[in-house]
């Protein structure tokens, strides 16, 4: 079941990261997407991804007869504090240059003349919002009011931060995407803030950052009871209490695991239990 924002943009219920898969990219995209992936989420941002590759494997998958519409794509905007010298902007320009300029780089990366979803990779300040950071959203708000991208968010937010988007920006977040630890109770806080706003949450690290979980007997119950396997029972759960899940699996088998975790649902009592797993 696709999820719905509060500006009636549908999503998949699953989507495939990008991140680390350097020239193994292009090749990874394929295989996600013919295992059933149909949401590709990446960045503009060459530290930790390769936004052009995942455009070759649009571009081979637009040769095989696939339509542009039927693939949802998210990139994102990192700002200078996350990128090393491969800059896809004017490092003097200002902010609002820079998003420009990073922005028609992806649209030449992706071969799109539009995105479904633009993320800001992360606030500038640390902690609440300073002058970039309402710089760099009005900048992103300005692209989705142009009609260039379906939605916007942001990621690597705190529950501050987050608070103050939803108050005082002209255009809330349609998506917020942090790592989510069991240990903080599964980033419950903006959660619950993405709840009230009608926002989408996706959990990004929902296996990488949480493998002291994986021991607990109750989570080894739960999988012999559904005949699932760990990693399929964490996105269960993720989904069953409103998130989106992200992976990046580089195993095809893996992928069509994932996709399957909706073959069984959890009892309440059961998701309550993983949701405090951790804590």
């Amino acid at each position: 079941m696709p999820l719905t924002t509060y500006n009636n943009v549908s999503i998949p219920s699953f989507m495939y990261g990008t991140a680390w898969k350097k020239e193994a990219t292009t090749g990874l995209v394929l295989q996600a997407v013919e295992a059933g992936f149909t949401a590709i989420d990446t960045a503009n941002q060459l530290v930790h991804y390769d936004e052009a590759r995942v455009g070759e494997a649009l571009v081979k998958l637009t040769e095989q007869g696939m339509t542009r519409d039927t693939l949802f794509l998210q990139t994102k905007f990192t700002p200078i504090n996350g990128q090393d010298h491969r800059l896809p902007y004017d490092a003097r320009a200002s902010i609002t240059t820079q998003v420009q300029q990073s922005f028609a780089s992806s649209l030449g990366h992706l071969h799109t003349d539009y995105l479904d979803s633009y993320v800001l990779h992360g606030p500038y300040s640390r902690r609440g919002l300073g002058a970039e950071d309402w710089e760099v959203w009005a900048a992103i708000e300005s692209l989705y009011e142009a009609g260039k991208t379906k939605m916007i968010g942001i990621s690597n937010v705190t529950v501050e931060q987050l608070s103050l988007l939803c108050t005082k920006a002209k255009h809330k977040p349609m998506v917020v995407q942090n790592r989510c630890y069991a240990a903080f109770g599964w980033d419950q806080a903006v959660r619950e803030v993405c709840a009230t706003n009608r926002i989408i949450y996706q959990g990004f690290s929902l296996l990488t950052a949480n493998q002291a979980i994986f021991a607990e007997p109750a989570l080894r119950t739960m999988a012999a009871k559904y005949q699932a396997g760990l990693a399929q029972l964490v996105f269960r759960f993720s989904q069953q209490v409103g998130m989106l899940p992200l992976t990046g699996t580089t195993n095809s088998q893996h992928m069509k695991d994932d996709l399957k975790s909706d073959r069984f649902t959890l009892l309440p009592d059961e998701v309550r239990q993983i949701e405090t797993i951790g804590l």
